[in-house]
């Protein structure tokens, strides 16, 4: 390459992976006119300069960031804290944060950023870190025995019942609302999320959906296209569309090689993961459970009869207990980090659900050896769904049923209410969090690892990923997956009710020993169901029915 060439390129903003990568057409395209370098000479519509600054820390492509490089992010995003704050206003006021420490993101990644915020208010901030097993254990015990002993928490739209229910959070004040510009939120993590009887409680700094990772080398490559027909596959080899699909291939890759290596299909997570792990069943069971005349799930809306033994969950625990001898050795002890973080990322598997973080992580995270053979979409389909008011299986006259499993709700930072007698201290906690939730301090953490996925409309401004140093193909593939579950007609829905991560984690218990051969697909669920059932007649039916239908849209 021209040396000219070389140093437009790298002002333009692009990566050496780029230029190294393609050399050749790039030089082609700006040979052919200044315009060519559109994708990375145009400034983003929506960024700032702060944003086109903070967004080069360390730079895409330049390793994974560090905690120097979060506090620079966090100092240079400080201006909105200071319209608010004078400098020193806080000094001798102590707060408590509880939140995770999940792979060395979320805590960890809010030191830094909070850093410079403590410089400059005078507050000083502890921390009480929790791995992400252990963090429903936690909460609940601090609820249950009335010792909260924290002013900051993250956490998530699921817990809202059992926190914001009883009393325990600060209402946001206005003038947090106008800090964090709260209209840029996405439709689906608007209120009623983060309100409880009409209050606003959090401060969203996360957007959580389930999408689909994959391997666009697997699914592209001839040879195993040929011994895909060779055997009888049915239709053309490529990325699965259906969950019928996605079993067939996990079971077609049983003992393949590529590119050398052993090459498996789906990676399931059996293992518990504190009530999180749930989710990953459930991502196999919305296509079946959720049909598109119905928007209960998980529960009867008019009862609270439980629906996770009924023929569409059975179906999808069966589909992991047949899926699990096609995937690599020991799979029945991997947790989502597991497949995430281990497996994924690290080459093992073609195929996984996961909630965002995937999309950055390829891209920027040290230990990914895929950024550049990873697409996306929204979850697959299935072929038939479960109708629980007629209890018959209906083929859509659409074609397949799709239904986006939109779990969690997204992670949020709420103040508790033990800081409202003192006016000093709850208006340095909602700095903090304020801070945290900042408009450009939040595209920064979409970008890399954080733990969090992008949330806001702002976020979906694909230019100003493709400056910050993202191909253009992967990008608009990873954002589109993103928005297209957020917007789905057929989303399936988090429930906000009281005590939700008790069912999860009862059924992750007993799902543990389905999977591992101790009891047949319909045993476990009518073990889990029994459970569900003793459990809203402990928290209360009638209002666990009501609150259930306002989490559907349906009082």
């Amino acid at each position: 390459m021209r040396t000219g060439l070389y140093d437009r390129l790298v002002r333009a903003g692009a990566t050496r992976r780029d230029i190294l990568k393609g050399a050749a057409s790039m030089a082609a395209i700006a040979a052919a006119s200044g315009a060519g370098l559109g994708a990375l000479t145009r400034p983003a519509s929506a960024a700032s300069e702060l944003r086109s600054k903070i967004l080069q820390i360390p730079g895409v492509g330049k390793g994974q960031p560090t905690d120097a490089d979060f506090q620079k992010v966090g100092e240079l995003c400080l201006e909105a804290t200071k319209a608010n704050v004078k400098e020193g206003e806080f000094a001798g006021v102590e707060l408590t944060f509880m939140g995770l420490n999940n792979q060395n993101l979320h805590n960890v990644l809010f030191r830094g950023f909070l850093k410079p915020w403590e410089a400059y208010t005078g507050a000083k901030i502890s921390w009480i870190d929790l791995a992400q097993a252990d963090y429903n254990a936690r909460l609940q015990q601090s609820i249950a025995t009335g010792t909260v002993d924290f002013d900051i928490i993250e956490m998530g739209a699921p817990f809202e019942g059992d926190v914001c229910g009883k009393g325990l959070t600060s209402e946001m004040p206005d003038w947090v609302k106008k800090q964090i510009d709260f209209d840029d939120l996405v439709n689906y993590l608007k209120p009623p999320v983060g309100t409880w009887d009409g209050k606003q409680y959090r401060v969203t700094i996360d957007g959580d959906t389930h999408n689909f990772n994959y391997r666009t080398d697997v699914f592209a490559d001839a040879d195993l296209a040929k011994q895909w027909k060779d055997g009888g596959g049915e239709g053309e080899w490529g990325v699965p569309k259906t969950w019928q699909q996605v079993q067939a291939v996990t079971k077609f890759l049983k003992g393949k090689k590529f590119k050398g290596q052993d090459v498996y299909g789906y990676l399931d997570a059996p293992k518990p993961w504190g009530g999180f792990g749930f989710y990953f069943l459930g991502s196999r069971a919305t296509a079946y459970a959720k049909h598109p005349d119905d928007k209960a799930w998980l529960f009867d809306a008019d009862t609270m009869k439980p629906r996770i033994n009924n023929p569409a969950w059975v179906r999808a625990i069966q589909d992991v207990i047949d899926a699990l001898p096609s995937e690599p050795a020991d799979q029945i002890n991997a947790d989502p980090n597991t497949t995430g973080f281990q497996q994924f990322l690290a080459g093992t598997g073609s195929m996984i659900p996961w909630w965002g973080d995937i999309g950055s992580n390829v891209k920027t995270n040290d230990s990914s050896v895929i950024g550049d053979v990873t697409g996306f979409s929204i979850l697959p389909g299935s072929d038939d769904v479960y109708n629980s008011k007629t209890g018959k299986w209906e083929k859509l006259a659409s074609g397949p049923n799709y239904s986006p499993n939109c779990a969690y709700l997204g992670w949020g930072v709420y103040v508790m209410a033990r800081v409202d007698k003192d006016e000093k201290k709850k208006k340095a906690a909602w700095s903090a969090a304020a801070h945290l939730g900042g408009k450009d301090l939040s595209i920064w953490t979409a970008m890399y690892p954080s733990g969090f996925q992008p949330y806001r409309n702002s976020h979906f401004d694909i230019p100003e990923w493709v400056a910050a140093g993202y191909d253009e193909a992967f990008i608009t593939s990873y954002l589109k997956s993103e928005g297209d579950s957020y917007n789905h007609p057929n989303a399936a829905i988090e429930p906000r009710i009281p005590g939700i991560f008790q069912y999860y984690s009862a059924a992750e218990d007993i799902l543990a020993n389905t999977f591992a051969g101790k009891m047949k697909a319909q045993e476990g669920a009518d073990a889990i169901a029994a459970a569900w059932e003793k459990l809203t007649d402990q928290i209360g039916r009638e209002k666990q029915i009501k609150l259930y239908k306002a989490s559907l849209g349906l009082a």
